[in-house]
């Protein structure tokens, strides 16, 4: 496995615009990205070229809405202070590392991407027949690896999306990491590590290929992880060394499992502008109020006294979202014996929500009352996005023989 460790690690993870965010992207994205920024250097995006692999026809939409999300995500708590946060289109470093990795990509591994062939199924209505939309997981993983993000925030049923991004990485590094003399300026680089050091590498890199030892290979990783004498193309080539390959131009992501979103809409089904179904994270207290209250219940329960079945009840998924067991419990017992009415079921659903909403709804109003405090906010992290973009590509160019002097 070739990855390229790191003392920080480094996450990146988009999101397309789609405008104002509901509280489905709140408990299944922002939430989490809010909890990785203080543990990891996180670099969040905007993904409007994505935008337009399917929805090429009506760009129109992309300007507000990018705008619209960005206010979302700060009002949510992703801090610019603590994570970078910039328009895909804007670090046109992904475009040229996107076009250069199609020059090594073959053609069946786009075409075998699960999703590939279900979103032709599910979005007939567009004309999806074109490259852009089948080379939308290359420019994925030109999205990751231009960052040398190590890891990826992904559910359970995305990770076969990101083996695509860490074949192409693999591959890349198999045809481009094995400069003429790699040996020789690798074992040069062992000794710069001091007579202590460069013995024990040579040791675990000695247990790891003969012997097969996955601990050597972890002691190992950590060692070069320590060195301060190095440089960043020397521990490149030994992490590689290490392996039995390469350098290592381009480390391979690792997904980092989330959990699956537990956010239902109004009516039980998954939360979805689509489905009409949703509670934005703007909505007027009156409104959020109005829909919980209206929201479909039991269709036992036609009168106040006839009793009911939470299971049964799109209100009760909202109940494990943000009432607590006690609540639960009262919920349980008062359904099945109609001791409460279904209004009085929901007043707590509506507590929770408005005090969940209340402290991102004051953070927005600032943002909405200084539009360019969030372009501000936007333009410092293009440009930090750019910076270590630009090492990259430079890096990729040189590897693959367009560095000209």
């Amino acid at each position: 496995m070739s990855s390229l460790p790191t003392q920080n690690q480094r996450v990146l993870s988009g999101m397309r615009p789609t405008g104002r965010l509901h509280l489905g992207h709140y408990h299944g994205v922002l939430k989490n990205w809010v909890e990785l920024q203080h543990s990891y250097e996180c670099l969040y995006f905007v993904a409007d070229w994505h935008a337009l692999t399917t929805h090429y026809e009506d760009p129109r939409v992309l300007g507000e809405s990018v705008w619209e999300m960005v206010v979302d995500w700060l009002a949510a708590g992703v801090s610019p202070g603590s994570s970078r946060i910039f328009i895909q289109s804007r670090v046109p470093e992904h475009a040229e590392l996107h076009l250069l990795l199609s020059m090594i990509t073959p053609l069946g591994w786009l075409e075998r991407v699960p999703t590939y062939k279900d979103q032709q199924e599910k979005l007939k209505e567009l004309d999806l027949a074109t490259y852009g939309f089948l080379g939308y997981p290359l420019l994925q993983s030109a999205d990751v690896l231009i960052y040398k993000a190590g890891l990826v925030p992904v559910g359970e049923d995305q990770v076969s999306h990101l083996e695509v991004t860490r074949e192409v990485a693999r591959r890349f590094n198999h045809l481009y990491g094995c400069e003429p003399g790699f040996e020789e300026k690798a074992e040069a680089a062992v000794d710069k590590m001091g007579k202590k050091n460069a013995r024990m590498y040579r040791d675990l890199r000695r247990r790891y290929q003969e012997k097969g030892e996955d601990e050597a290979l972890d002691v190992a990783r950590a060692l070069l992880e320590t060195q301060q004498n190095i440089s960043l193309g020397d521990r490149e080539r030994l992490f590689g060394y290490l392996e039995g390959g390469g350098r290592i131009i381009l480390p391979e992501p690792q997904p980092l499992l989330t959990k699956a979103s537990k956010m239902p809409g109004l009516d039980g089904q998954k939360m979805s502008k689509s489905y009409g179904n949703t509670i934005s994270l703007r909505d007027e207290p009156a409104d959020v109020e109005k829909k919980i209250r209206t929201m479909p219940t039991d269709p036992a329960r036609v009168r106040r006294t006839d009793p009911g079945d939470p299971d049964k009840c799109p209100v009760w998924q909202l109940h494990q979202v943000y009432t607590t067991e006690d609540v639960h419990n009262w919920v349980q017992e008062g359904c099945r014996s109609a001791g409460i009415g279904c209004l009085e079921c929901k007043q707590p659903v509506v507590d929770g929500v408005l005090a969940e909403l209340g402290p991102m709804q004051a953070r927005a109003k600032d943002y909405e009352s200084d539009p360019n405090l969030v372009r501000s906010v936007v333009a410092e992290g293009c440009e930090a996005a750019r910076d270590i973009a630009r090492d990259t590509l430079e890096e990729v160019r040189r590897a693959m023989g367009l560095a000209y002097r």
